[in-house]
């Protein structure tokens, strides 16, 4: 039972740890609370709900995993090299694609309902 108490508590040390270094990780956690407030106003959907959840946990997730590869290799590779680069950009585009992702489906459950309110 101990070691799953610690796991719990490493994990939201990772979570805490990105938010305060990572400008990244406090945009998307912004971004995140806006949606929320604009969902409890236009009264999102079960279904509408369920999409904005599934798709903050994926890009929270992502980009916590862009910080993890970025980290580990910076420790690998602490000088200018052209692999690292291409590792730390590729996971930093996977994170932009999800992020540009989540935003046109975002545009698709939010605009119709503002237009509705207009």
């Amino acid at each position: 039972m101990k070691k799953l108490i610690y796991s719990f508590k490493y994990a939201f040390e990772g979570i805490w740890t990105s938010f305060k270094k990572e400008q990244n990780m406090k945009i998307h956690v912004a971004i995140m609370l806006v949606v929320i407030i604009a969902g409890i106003l236009l009264q999102l959907s079960m279904l509408e709900w369920i999409i904005c959840i599934a798709l903050f946990g994926a890009v929270i997730s992502a980009e916590l995993f862009n910080t993890a590869i970025e980290q580990t290799v910076d420790i690998i590779m602490p000088q200018k090299n052209e692999k690292a680069k291409i590792a730390k950009d590729v996971s930093a585009g996977a994170v932009l694609i999800l992020a540009i992702s989540s935003a046109i489906i975002g545009l698709l459950i939010f605009v119709p309902k503002i237009i509705n309110l207009v």
